[in-house]
């Protein structure tokens, strides 16, 4: 009996569709009879990362690494033979007959393994779209080994940094030599099992960079995981088993990674769909360098460049200190009185006193604590003559020092409040002091108090006009002080809704403060969202302000001039409701040293188009012509798309169409 060329193709049919298959879609799993070889890549079901072969700078060493599989440039994300690179024509990544992940060169060599036999070699090794590489088993499917935790100079997502102290187990990042050698450089970011734990950048066997102490959903040394923050990590300690656990969590269906370079810089970056987009770099400045300003020492931000010692301390070497070298610290310029009791016996000093010191990093070699609130912490840092500072810490508790107070940094936002122990004498004068200067700032406010009523009460007498109208209690004799024809499409607001709108000005609506009062965000009940100026009593903006921007941005229109929707008088309360702008003011950007990033050039030349259109139409293309002369970056306002809008108008001054001078008596300060 023959068999039809027909009945053939019948049978070899399915195994050409599966090879052709196979062939165009590269490999799905690495087994011991399916290694992959030089030219082959492994891609995650989804595509979003790729495993295979590759050559730093087209160099003639090849290395097995894992990299996004649509992005160019290729970025790497794991490398398995960082140390030892391929220099064969010929190498394949297989599976041993114990189970292992082994790399192969021309001779059969081992240059790479997994080190971890699973004993059965009824295993495969595949790449999943998390770009963790794991070996699987074919029965139990069981995990058997994966890269996430052998990581290299990249964190991505649900990946992790751990310690176990009982089986001395470190999973850690280090950075690439070089930008084009993957071997292990100078840099190494560990999780530290202190506790509360921290995040360290270790240069060698120093300490480069830390964190700070892990405060429930942010590191207290990263101003910018405030409250607001929502963190894509997460960390868990077992204290008695000694372990602990740093886990990069998925926040974002955006590709993102965390990256300790060459050259010791933490980045993280998100990709936004066209290139990578960098979200956070530290060391931002050289206070962020581990110790910059030594024991005692105080680091600002808004300074770097300049260390000063904590207060009741001197610098160790002056001369040092005058040479630019304060690595050496400070020292007390006053003995405790606690520590002399002990040493000298000697009777009748104060008890030590603490100062307090706000919006500070933490130092380094804390201990913590089980006190349940900030008095117990006080107290039990006063009662231990070794105990040089305390702070009770929102998510941490009570955290002490019994050594050198080092790597103190003093941010201009943020941070935590530091208690600094002292001698009493320390505090005594400063006391006297304010006593002396508050006795005489008395004197001085009843004087001018006492002329300004005197000055008021000629004014009244003279009838100065409908200006002094707006100090009337009724919302009535606000709006007499204004013609109609002055404040069309206004919208006076009343107080209730102002109040229920903004929380009754709750400080977590807060969302800065002015020179003429804070300024809160409110959201009213069509679920629109506004910012209300506030102008408090103590402001340098009066009546005549006030009515000055009602009227003049009343008037104004324009893409670039921010919009006032209304105002609301109540008694002495004087408030502004202006249109919320999500991205806050030009100056928070400007002065962020991580936020700077994010406006490069093209934003940059946007806003300063915007700023000049909006100057132009003020200048020369609106109704009537209008000098603002207050114009800074805090009055610069940023929509969602980052366009500019200029605003408070309380100094602006109009001019007739034909005019082009004007004289004031008002004293202008713009910065």
């Amino acid at each position: 009996m023959g068999i039809h060329l027909g009945e053939i193709g019948i049978v070899l049919f399915p195994w050409f569709l599966w090879l052709s298959l196979f062939l165009s879609c590269g490999y799905a799993a690495i087994t011991i009879s399916s290694p992959l070889t030089l030219g082959q890549t492994l891609s995650s079901p989804g595509g979003f990362y790729e495993l295979g072969f590759f050559s730093p700078n087209n160099s003639q060493n090849q290395y097995v690494g894992i990299w996004f599989k649509k992005i160019t440039p290729r970025v790497v994300v794991w490398v398995a033979n960082r140390e030892k690179p391929i220099t064969t024509p010929v190498a394949n990544l297989t599976i041993s007959r114990n189970g292992s992940l082994i790399l192969l060169d021309s001779s059969k060599n081992v240059v790479w393994s997994t080190r971890r036999p699973s004993i059965s070699n009824k295993c495969h090794a595949k790449l999943l779209d998390t770009g963790n590489l794991v070996i699987v088993d074919d029965v139990s499917e069981n995990l058997l080994w994966q890269s996430f935790e052998n990581p290299g100079d990249t964190m991505l997502p649900y990946s992790s940094l751990m310690y176990n102290l009982a089986t001395g187990e470190k999973r850690v990042l280090s950075s690439w030599k070089s930008h084009t050698d993957p071997s292990p450089g100078d840099f190494v970011v560990r999780l530290t099992p202190q506790v509360p734990a921290q995040i360290v950048t270790m240069r060698g066997s120093s300490v480069y960079k830390r964190s700070g102490p892990w405060a429930k959903t942010g590191f207290t040394g990263v101003p910018l995981m405030d409250e607001s923050y929502t963190s894509p990590f997460s960390l868990s300690q077992d204290v008695g088993n000694g372990t602990g656990l740093f886990s990069y969590l998925q926040r974002s269906s955006e590709l993102t990674r965390v990256i300790i370079t060459s050259e010791g810089y933490l980045k993280t970056f998100r990709y936004n769909g066209t290139g990578w987009v960098l979200d956070f770099i530290t060391p931002a400045n050289l206070c962020d360098l581990y110790g910059a300003c030594g024991p005692f020492g105080l680091c600002v931000t808004s300074n770097p460049t300049k260390c000063k010692c904590m207060k009741g301390f001197v610098p160790k070497y002056k001369e040092e200190w005058k040479r630019g070298n304060m690595t050496s610290g400070c020292m007390r310029r006053t003995e405790l009185s606690c520590q002399a009791n002990l040493s000298t016996k000697t009777q009748g000093k104060g008890v030590d006193v603490f100062y307090r010191l706000a919006n500070v990093k933490p130092p380094d070699l804390y201990e913590y604590a089980s006190f349940v609130d900030a008095d117990q912490c006080h107290q039990g840092c006063l009662s231990n003559c070794s105990c040089s500072a305390f702070a009770y810490i929102t998510g941490i508790g009570c955290l002490l020092w019994n050594h050198e107070l080092i790597d103190t940094i003093r941010y201009s936002v943020g941070g935590e409040f530091l208690s600094i122990r002292l001698a009493s004498s320390e505090l005594a004068g400063s006391r006297r002091t304010k006593i002396i200067v508050g006795s005489i700032s008395l004197s001085i406010f009843v004087i001018l108090a006492f002329g300004s009523y005197k000055y008021w009460r000629y004014r009244a007498k003279q009838n100065v006009g409908p200006t002094w109208a707006f100090f009337n209690n009724s919302q009535d004799s606000w709006k007499n002080g204004l013609e109609p024809q002055e404040i069309s499409g206004l919208t006076f607001f009343e107080m209730n809704t102002i109040r229920a709108a903004t929380n009754n000005f709750n400080v977590s609506n807060k969302l800065g403060q002015g020179g003429f009062g804070p300024v809160y965000k409110g959201t009213l009940s069509d679920k629109k969202d506004i910012a209300v100026k506030r102008l408090s009593s103590s402001s340098g903006q009066g009546t005549e302000e006030f009515m000055n921007e009602i009227k003049l941005i009343s008037k104004l229109q324009h893409r670039n001039l921010v919009r006032l929707l209304g105002c609301c008088i109540d008694g002495e309360e004087k408030l502004l409701i202006y249109e919320f702008l999500v991205n806050k003011s030009l100056d928070t950007f400007l002065f962020d040293l991580t936020l700077k990033l994010q406006i490069d050039w093209p934003k940059r030349f946007n806003i300063i188009q915007g700023v000049s259109r909006g100057l132009l139409y003020l200048h020369r293309d609106s109704c009537m012509r209008v000098i603002h002369r207050d114009l800074k970056v805090s009055n610069i306002l940023l929509d969602d798309k980052m366009n500019p809008k200029i605003s408070d108008f309380g100094l602006a001054r109009m001019f007739q169409g034909t005019q082009h001078q004007d004289n004031t008596r008002k004293r202008i300060h713009v910065s």
